[in-house]
């Protein structure tokens, strides 16, 4: 790993523990085991960090929650692969993400403080609530689900639901709860099935 690859990787476990505001370079250097001259070698300040930190918490993201899709055919079922996928390899990675979700602590504490990072932010939110609404209009003209549901009411119920789940899990790093949420809404597709 480089000192780069370095920085980034222990401050995405930091910013995960302690949020961004919160995280000093001080506690950066220290967790890298860097100078700050080998800090500022990659990185022009703690905001540029920022953005790097949160690619590649995006392309964590995206190699946890979006494990298998290419080996599935069914838009419903690449809907249940991501909720298993979200509570089993995503909200479980304490190893990358110790302090739980980083994406959840970001748009929470940069909101008011730093709107122009929530935003960026926010996008991967966005684009979520995109690709399950994609995926249940597939299923829909697939025939796969009921022609009756709103796919905007189900996109905005599972997004919701997927928050709420994370948020219980960064509250007490149990599995149960989390657990029980992300099930019930693989029953609710379950049920809009034709």
């Amino acid at each position: 790993m480089t000192l780069k690859e370095n920085n980034i990787h222990e401050s995405l476990k930091l910013f995960s523990l302690k949020g961004f505001l919160s995280t000093s370079i001080h506690d950066i250097l220290t967790a890298a085991n860097t100078s700050k001259g080998g800090f500022y070698n990659h990185f022009t300040s703690k905001e540029d960090l920022f953005f790097q930190v949160l690619d590649e918490a995006r392309k964590v993201w995206r190699e946890k929650n979006l494990a298998g899709f290419d080996q599935i055919e069914s838009p419903v079922a690449k809907i249940i692969k991501l909720l298993e996928n979200f509570r089993d390899r995503y909200l479980e990675d304490a190893e990358t993400f110790p302090g739980g979700c980083i994406f959840i602590t970001f748009a929470v504490e940069l909101n008011d403080q730093r709107p122009h990072l929530a935003t960026e932010v926010n996008k991967g939110f966005t684009d979520l609530k995109a690709m399950i609404k994609r995926f249940l209009v597939q299923g829909m003209d697939a025939g796969e689900l009921r022609n009756d549901i709103s796919t905007r009411a189900i996109t905005e119920l599972l997004f919701a639901g997927m928050l709420g789940a994370t948020i219980i899990y960064n509250v007490d790093k149990s599995n149960a709860s989390p657990d029980k949420a992300i099930n019930a809404l693989i029953d609710y597709i379950e049920n809009l099935r034709t």
